[in-house]
């Protein structure tokens, strides 16, 4: 990597880090949120790979980080538009992430059954 995408990817790494941690996310969870391996994010937290464009929207959603706030453009913790895609702080605990999980395995038929027993149960 040349001179200034090392300094790129350590400040996209380093910023990335610091989202997750502040979402209470695990490297894991990011990467399945994203759609990367585990150790593929891995190498971007260190600083050792810059994500790609989409790859970097993708992880912008995910930690709830406005891409400049990643890139190192922004201050950290800069009010972002991507934090309204997650609705509460229910999405960060180890619950919803494992239904989440398990949704994602359903058929689309499967899927609209689940969301009209959600549907149900919220009612009642």
């Amino acid at each position: 990597m040349r001179r200034m995408e090392k300094k790129l990817a350590s400040t996209v790494g380093e910023a990335a880090r610091l989202a997750r941690m502040r979402a209470g996310l695990t490297q894991s969870d990011v990467a399945a949120r994203i759609g990367v391996a585990p150790e593929v994010y891995g190498r971007m937290e260190r600083g050792k790979m810059l994500p790609s464009v989409p790859t970097l929207l993708r992880m912008s959603l995910a930690l709830r980080a406005n891409p400049d706030e990643l890139m190192g453009i922004a201050p950290r913790h800069a009010e972002s538009a991507y934090a309204e895609d997650v609705p509460s702080e229910l999405d960060n605990t180890p619950d919803m992430r494992r239904l989440v999980r398990s949704l994602r395995r359903l058929q689309r038929p499967q899927i609209k059954l689940m969301n009209l027993v959600a549907a149900a149960i919220i009612d009642h």
